[in-house]
């Protein structure tokens, strides 16, 4: 009612002020119902983002690492021809 009334013009009736105040109270109403709503669309969009960033870790993190068989296991044969070749070469120098 106080900024209906700051913005009355000469002439203007009583009930006109008050149309005009519940207007802006009407405005003030419809503006606020959108902020809450434009708020509670952002607060969604935040949890799923951070809800799918936790489920993609978590699932590189479950997941084994792949390996291929070569890389398994060239390691311990490439070991044991190595022992036995040093091996020999002890034997055969004494």
């Amino acid at each position: 009612m106080v900024i209906a009334k700051s913005t009355q013009r000469p002439g203007q009736t009583k009930e006109q002020t008050r149309l005009i105040a519940l207007g802006i109270q009407k405005g003030i109403a419809e503006y606020k119902k959108s902020a809450k709503n434009k708020q509670r669309q952002a607060d969604k969009a935040k949890k799923s983002r951070i809800n799918k960033v936790t489920q993609t870790s978590e699932q590189s993190e479950n997941a084994p690492l792949p390996q291929t068989k070569n890389a398994r296991g060239a390691l311990p044969w490439g070991l044991l021809i190595t022992s036995w070749a040093l091996f020999a070469l002890y034997f055969f120098t004494q």
